[in-house]
């Protein structure tokens, strides 16, 4: 049976979360990426995981040694990053706050409040559009209000979305009070020397957590210390983790099955095959020529789906020391609704644990281990 455990990561000072812009050159500003991308957690967890047993990175990186729930950098063996995701202490307890999902829509009202409005996938009549899709997400609005952007949904709020509700307005929080920005000035160093460069000061802008908020981790497929020191990010900026219990939103399978209609939710970029944005699993059926989903036991019909610009990712492969390559991915908080569902409650929960991938890709695929593809999925939203 697998192994899962939840942790929480402090940083102990700001953390250096580099995107994917170079930077260096004189004069040049490096950004932050925030949140960061599963795989940087994955990496600080796993090397962490091999000095605590006492393993050579170096004879890990080169293949000569292999840990059975780790394996190799190019097979990763059991060891999945099962959720990732900003977490902050409240009342005791670990809470995950989540990307707000496409379907959702933050608006400033009249009255200076927050409001939050639901998309819903609808067939338009008498309108002519390039969507691939029989259905579009469509934003009805009785009143005007004034888009707002930099808010993220609570643990609360993402149970209300797995139910089929719309989230309230006390169940937003903004970006400003999870973390911010600081710059810090840096200096080249020239690597045979070992000294300053002449004229090569730059600038990073970096990330400062607001106290109590972290980042939160589920981890299954390997036993886990209860703490552990890490190298989190660029710079290597310390951060530890610690084992916790965590408040993890769960959507009715039951219910979802009996609807005989889904939403489903990206809660980590989705890596999908050529770089497009249908999710693992979906296949042109000639004879209808719809778009029909079949992965581990959940079958259905692709109506609509709310997608973003896609976004792109790389990082730094410590084994080969040198970038990975640069691939396009679906963001975060991507939705897409099914249609004429036919799956078990038993099923549903398994394409939960085991994410967007193939039987085929999932033992020997690195992306599937550093937290990518990940979902949940709820039933369509009720009707008011």
């Amino acid at each position: 049976m697998s192994t899962t455990s939840t942790h929480f990561i402090e940083a102990l000072d700001v953390l250096v979360l580099r995107g994917n812009k170079l930077f260096g050159a004189a004069g040049s500003h490096g950004e932050s990426l925030m949140p960061p991308w599963p795989s940087v957690a994955a990496g600080a967890l796993r090397s962490a995981l091999l000095v605590h047993r006492g393993h050579d990175l170096a004879d890990f990186a080169s293949g000569r040694i292999a840990v059975p729930e780790l394996g190799t950098p190019e097979r990763p063996g059991s060891f999945t990053l099962q959720g990732f995701h900003i977490g902050r202490r409240q009342g005791g307890r670990i809470a995950p706050v989540y990307q707000l999902p496409a379907d959702l829509a933050v608006t400033r009202l009249d009255d200076d409040t927050l409001g939050l409005r639901a998309m819903q996938p609808t067939r338009l009549v008498g309108v002519q559009t390039g969507a691939p899709l029989p259905r579009v997400p469509v934003l009805a609005e009785t009143t005007r209000g004034k888009p707002e952007t930099g808010y993220w949904l609570t643990a609360e709020g993402m149970t209300r979305w797995l139910q089929g509700a719309v989230p309230t307005a006390d169940q937003l929080v903004h970006s400003q009070a999870l973390w911010g920005y600081e710059d810090r000035i840096g200096i080249g160093m020239d690597p045979n020397l070992k000294r300053a460069q002449d004229g090569r000061l730059f600038t990073s802008r970096v990330v400062a957590l607001r106290p109590g908020v972290g980042f939160v981790a589920e981890v299954s497929g390997c036993p886990w210390p209860a703490a552990l020191t890490l190298r989190f990010g660029g710079d290597g900026r310390g951060a530890v983790s610690h084992a916790t219990d965590a408040q993890w939103p769960k959507a009715d399978p039951a219910a979802i099955v009996t609807s005989g209609q889904a939403r489903l939710l990206l809660t980590s970029p989705g890596y999908f095959a050529d770089g497009g944005w249908y999710p693992t699993g979906v296949h042109h059926d000639a004879a209808s020529g719809e778009l029909r989903f079949d992965l581990h036991g959940v079958r259905g019909r692709l109506v609509a789906a709310g997608v973003s610009r896609a976004e792109v990712i790389s990082g730094w492969d410590l084994a080969k020391r040198q970038p990975k390559p640069a691939e396009r991915v679906a963001p975060t908080g991507s939705v897409y609704w099914l249609d004429q569902l036919e799956a078990s409650p038993q099923a549903l929960d398994k394409l939960v644990m085991r994410g967007l991938w193939t039987d085929t890709h999932y033992d020997d695929q690195p992306r599937r281990a550093e937290g990518f593809n990940r979902c949940l999925i709820a039933p369509w939203r009720r009707t008011p």
